[in-house]
């Protein structure tokens, strides 16, 4: 809102006399409070006073009253140099041999922001501190390995494998626990993930204090990424949820360099100031850390607030161009606007003027900004950091639109960052691009070792085990074993919910189960946990709940035990990464269980499912109301019938797509010793259906071949002279199999084994793991796989049905002896019931009938007109479009 002109200037100066005199007498928190209760009289008074969650485009602390960093800013500028030349040293020797790529202008702005964190701020887990967390800013990688290798923690060898990995010595492009798993912690170069992954870490902390499963006594969860970075919708996606539950173990460092790949991040406006008002709108505590110490005595002299006034009309792209040329450039265009200005700096140099830094460079603002963030309590802070992208590579980057695809630099270019920073490198040597060192007795690497052992040791320290968690044996689940009573029809979902029940009675893990919901839970038949568990709230129950008269209220507990997110799967599924990473962060193996809807899962969660497997995480993902037709009424976006095509993509998740209870029980079961005893870096994702219909018992001796992927559900009758085939059916539609071997025996004389497949994925994974073996091992005698073992003395084709797209079934094609049909549900799903779903889609009983006729005729064995008489008889259309593209 435009201010009005000044229709009485002696009134106005003397309201801004009285403020001066609050200021001088009880300070600035004062003046504050005292403005705040006039707006507020304005404002019941009628007053149009809009809110504005931006300040002036200067440091939000005070010169005079930043704290004073404890250290030897001399020796930490030495080292933060020898940093910043192996960081970039490392991308130009590597990509001087491979051509490999790399980032050298995103550390380089953002040296200091990192350097203060190693020496002042991050602790490592020690008897006295549980360490604190610390998301490494993705394209900063070389600057992490650099500082770790200055302080012996990587070899030289290691870093001239610098993404070369192949070999198995090398280091990863980006963070990436999968590839380094005692050294990265987080994956975030998926942009816009990292923020959204640590604010649910912090909440993941409080829960975890809350329950007092561990000690997160000033535990701090640090999360650093770009200016461009929070143009993703997840790096702003979740920051309401932050301050809404007080995360004031969280602070985001944003680096703002001001640029993205190919240009600035708003050259038209200030990012500062538009996260600024983002972040305090959402109740966050803003620190900016805008201008470096050389700008102190300019601000000092600018008693007019003429210079304030000038820093605020330059826009970002301004920004950038000014540090892109010299001080004389500087001089003419920002200061030369103002002859007042002009005069303000009329007696420094243009070297002078260059000189004047920007924030995020100057280690006396940062920590003074950390050392602020660090000591605030109820809000998560965010520290806004100004930068410059490329800093120190001169003419080969520096503020260029260019410098995030720097690779390479030239001889000159070299030189003058050798120069600016002060680095010993002999000219003929220039060429090498050496990495510097310190020796062990000097007092650079005695400063570094003293600094990380104040702060419990070595900071790149990845836990990979926690103590093993004794978890039930089978048996405990022995009522879902058994065939349901007679009359009793339920779903695999309540068969899901009852496992869970199960569990959190356990005494020995009961504490580790963290159920996980997006405002699903009626949906998934678990309203019954709210009271008996209690949802986890920061703040407990603070109103008596609308049904607080029934069995099952709705109860928020500070003990609670259920994290129910809203509808909000990605959150969830950050919440899950946490739990699912607690035996490495915190030293403690949690069980977390997210069901939601299938269809709402992977396809919209993939990426960080994804990033879960790089992160090695371990728990159990439930995937609700799966499959194209077991869903009735909802629709094409609600029906899903790809999720375990994209599971199937992620190496370390383990899939399953059970029909019965006990096929659900013995692939929970064996999950948790996997995982949990055995502390396989594995996670599960389990379709479970809302269909009710009669579970029977497991066959005798199953558990192991429900657990590699395809058993025999009911052989058929092996010894008789009638054709044979082998049926194959998986989740919702296997029950549609077992009646089409019942029309076919009663209708045709077609004896069928029935194969019950909990995975295609996992048949596919085993069995390309023996052709391998068999391909390279050529003079042994070659092993069969699972799916061939299986079928071996069993006679006829094969059909498979699944509720999921013909492809799902189709990856075992080559593995499977003989010809074989594949039925499945490609295409849109749509509206109506299940019975006419799976007639429209193709999959139900009839289809799966035709199918295994028409494989017959191929063979011989039966008449092609008893395939058309069959088509006829169960009225199915031949003309009819094809579901796949109809």
């Amino acid at each position: 809102m435009e201010l009005q002109p000044d229709i009485d200037p002696q009134e106005t100066q003397e309201w801004l006399d009285a403020l001066d005199s609050v200021i001088a007498s009880s300070g600035g928190e004062r003046a504050h409070f005292l403005l705040e209760k006039l707006i507020e009289k304005a404002r019941r008074s009628g007053a149009y006073l809009p809110y504005s969650a931006r300040t002036a485009y200067i440091n939000t602390i005070p010169t005079g009253k930043e704290a004073r960093s404890p250290g030897n800013n001399a020796i930490e500028h030495r080292v933060r140099s020898y940093v910043r030349w192996n960081a970039m040293a490392m991308v130009l020797r590597a990509n001087k041999k491979t051509n490999v790529g790399g980032h050298i202008a995103s550390f380089a702005s953002a040296a200091t922001l990192y350097d203060v964190g190693y020496n002042h701020f991050w602790h490592a887990p020690s008897e006295t501190h549980g360490g604190d967390l610390v998301y490494v800013q993705g394209h900063s990688s070389p600057g992490v390995y650099a500082y770790a290798f200055l302080s012996g923690e990587l070899s030289q060898d290691q870093l001239d494998n610098f993404r070369q990995e192949a070999d198995g010595n090398g280091l990863s492009s980006y963070p990436h626990p999968w590839l380094m798993p005692t050294f990265w912690q987080f994956p975030t170069v998926s942009m816009g993930l990292g923020p959204l992954m640590a604010i649910y870490q912090a909440r993941f902390m409080k829960y975890l204090g809350s329950r007092g499963m561990v000690n997160t006594e000033g535990r701090k969860i640090w999360a650093f990424m770009g200016d461009g970075e929070m143009d993703e919708p997840e790096s702003l996606g979740a920051i309401s949820l932050a301050s809404r539950e007080n995360l004031d173990n969280l602070i985001f460092v944003v680096n703002c360099n001001l640029q993205r790949l190919d240009g600035p991040v708003r050259g038209n406006g200030k990012i500062i100031q538009e996260l600024e008002g983002a972040f305090r709108g959402a109740g966050w505590n803003v620190i900016k850390v805008i201008w470096g110490s050389y700008w102190d005595p300019l601000l000092a002299k600018d008693t007019k607030g003429l210079l304030q006034k000038r820093m605020m009309e330059c826009v970002d792209g301004e920004y950038q161009n000014f540090k892109s040329r010299d001080g004389a450039y500087v001089r003419e265009h920002f200061f030369g606007k103002y002859p007042e200005l002009l005069e303000m700096v009329a007696n420094m140099s243009d070297d002078d003027i260059w000189r004047l830094n920007r924030g995020g460079h100057d280690p006396y603002k940062v920590f003074a900004a950390y050392a602020a963030a660090v000591k605030h309590t109820g809000q998560p802070t965010v520290i806004l950091a100004k930068t410059i992208k490329g800093y120190g590579m001169g003419e080969a980057g520096e503020a260029q639109n260019i410098t995030h695809q720097q690779k390479k630099m030239g001889t000159t270019s070299l030189k003058a960052f050798r120069n600016r920073f002060g680095l010993n490198i002999p000219d003929d040597k220039i060429d090498e691009v050496p990495y510097l060192t310190f020796a062990k007795d000097s007092p650079e690497f005695t400063y570094m070792k003293e600094r990380r052992k104040a702060l419990g040791g070595a900071f790149h320290r990845r836990t990979t085990k926690a103590q093993p968690l004794q978890v039930p044996q089978l048996s405990a689940f022995e009522a879902l074993l058994k065939a349901s009573a007679e009359g009793h029809e339920s779903s695999t979902t309540m068969a899901y919910v009852r496992i869970l029940n199960l569990l959190v009675k356990d005494k020995k893990i009961n504490k580790h189960i963290v159920p996980i919901v997006a405002d699903e839970s009626r949906t998934f038949g678990m309203e019954g946990m709210f009271r008996q568990l209690g949802i986890w709230s920061s703040e407990g129950q603070l109103y008596t709940p609308q049904d607080a008269d029934q069995l099952m209220y709705y109860k928020e507990d500070k003990n609670g035990q259920i994290l129910q997110e809203g509808i909000n799967e990605a959150g969830a599924m950050s919440s899950w990464i946490a739990a699912a990473t607690s035996y490495s962060t915190h030293g403690v193996q949690m069980i977390p269980f997210f069901i939601f809807y299938s269809m709402f899962g992977f396809q919209r969660i993939g990426d960080l499912a994804w990033a879960a497997g790089d992160m090695r995480c371990r728990g159990f993902l439930l995937g609700g109301t799966a499959g194209r037709t077991t869903l009735n009424g909802e629709g094409l976006q609600h029906e899903d019938g790809h999720s375990h095509i994209v599971a199937s993509t992620i190496p370390n998740c383990v899939s399953y797509d059970p029909a019965f209870a006990y096929e659900l029980a013995v692939i929970i079961q064996d999950g948790l010793r996997r995982m949990y005893q055995e502390q396989e870096d594995i996670y599960y994702y389990i379709t479970v259906m809302n269909e009710n219909y009669a579970h029977p018992g497991m066959p005798a001796g199953a558990e192991k071949d429900i657990l590699r992927g395809m058993y025999l559900f009911k052989p058929g009758n092996k010894n008789s002279k009638e054709p044979h085939v082998q049926l194959l059916g998986a989740g919702a539609i296997l029950r549609e199999v077992i009646a089409a071997a019942e029309i076919l025996k009663h209708e045709y004389n077609v004896s069928a084994d029935i194969w019950g497949v909990t995975s295609f994925n996992e048949l596919r994974r085993e069995a390309l793991g023996v052709m391998r073996w068999n391909m390279l091992h050529p003079t042994q005698p070659a092993k069969l796989s699972h799916v061939q073992n299986c079928l071996k003395g069993h006679v006829g084709p094969v059909v498979a049905a699944t509720d999921y797209m013909k492809i799902y079934a189709d990856q075992i094609r080559e593995f499977i002896p003989g010809r074989y049909y594949v039925l499945g549900t490609d295409g849109f799903g749509r509206s109506d019931t299940r019975e006419k779903l799976r007639r429209f889609f193709e999959v139900d009983r009839f289809y799966i009938t035709v199918a295994a006729l028409k494989a017959l005729t191929e063979e011989g064995k039966i008449s092609s007109q008893q395939v058309a008489d069959a088509i006829q008889k169960y009225g199915i259309d031949p003309e009819k479009p094809n579901p796949a593209i109809s």
